[in-house]
């Protein structure tokens, strides 16, 4: 994949200032673009594509009760899917977590139970033999399944997203500039970080009171966090009236571009954010560029409140 080049920019005449951001972040748009291309078509994005295919996308109610038990889950298996497919192992002594697993078997076209159910019930239906009956969900059953975390053996593959570079006075720059657009910001270390494995969020104070909060998970990577709150940020200035789940693709895109475009300004390398959009936008790369209004308005919003 390709790496962000220079990323120095001044701006500095004020006449010209506005011109010069709008043309540079257009110019930054479409090399983001180009990159996103390049993730999506390597052998690493294809890789990790065909391990996220092998986990199940769960129903609402079981995503719940994952959460409930292991708030801390990210990737969830039964103990044969771990090992036959993932080449993985429960550790010793975890404990499972507890979901709602589906019954697909033979159910009677009448009373749509099971032949053994249908036998003790008292449907009269005998059109046609058990064995013909075709198959449908007749109930749930408990299932037991794992979080990775509980496993040991072969490495998942991961998508390298972190930025990089010197932002030791960048994150501090962020969190005085919270205030002024509007937003509370708070670092939290990570043992004390509720929400898995996102590396931050933004939500608000209450039903009544839509403040934006955003809160970043503390790290080492000085770098990667400012990247995180730039992100968290964009959702704050661009997502705030948005409650369409539907949509939370295209906001995803829209907060890393403005991460990104941000990041690379005040120098930093976010060249990863290339894999972090690849994994949201499927095969439509263009969803960057449909989106460059919003995405270049935000950027010079939040540049400007930082350089301040």
């Amino acid at each position: 994949m390709a790496t962000t080049s220079d990323p120095s920019v001044s701006f500095e005449e004020t006449d010209t200032r506005h011109d010069e951001m709008h043309s540079t972040i257009e110019a930054w748009i479409d090399e983001l673009v180009d990159h996103v291309d390049d993730a999506q078509a390597s052998e690493e994005f294809q890789e990790w594509l065909d391990v996220q295919s092998r986990f199940h996308d769960y129903s609402h109610r079981n995503t719940l009760l994952i959460n409930l038990q292991c708030p801390e889950a990210t990737k969830v298996a039964g103990y044969n899917t771990w090992r036959n497919e993932f080449d993985r192992h429960v550790q010793e002594g975890e404990q499972a977590i507890w979901i709602w697993a589906p019954i697909i078997t033979k159910q009677c076209p009448e009373c749509e139970n099971s032949p053994s159910y249908h036998e003790q019930s008292d449907c009269e239906y005998d059109e046609t033999s058990p064995d013909e009956w075709s198959k449908g969900l007749v109930g749930f059953k408990p299932t037991a399944v794992f979080d990775v975390s509980q496993t040991e053996g072969e490495p998942l593959p991961e998508l390298e997203t972190e930025a990089t570079g010197d932002a030791d006075d960048l994150v501090p720059a962020l969190e005085d500039a919270a205030a002024e657009i509007d937003v509370t910001v708070r670092i939290v270390d990570a043992v004390d970080w509720e929400h898995s494995d996102a590396k931050g969020v933004c939500k608000y104070r209450s039903k009544r009171d839509l403040q934006p909060v955003v809160e970043a998970k503390a790290r080492t990577n000085q770098a990667d966090l400012a990247v995180t709150l730039i992100h968290e940020y964009a959702h704050a200035l661009l997502h705030a009236d948005v409650t369409d789940e539907t949509e939370r693709a295209k906001r995803e895109v829209e907060a890393e571009a403005v991460a990104y475009i941000v990041g690379r300004y005040f120098e930093l390398d976010t060249s990863g954010s290339a894999f972090y959009l690849a994994a949201w936008q499927d095969d439509d790369a263009d969803a960057v560029q449909e989106r460059l209004g919003r995405i270049g308005s935000t950027a010079k919003e939040l540049i400007e409140t930082v350089d301040g």
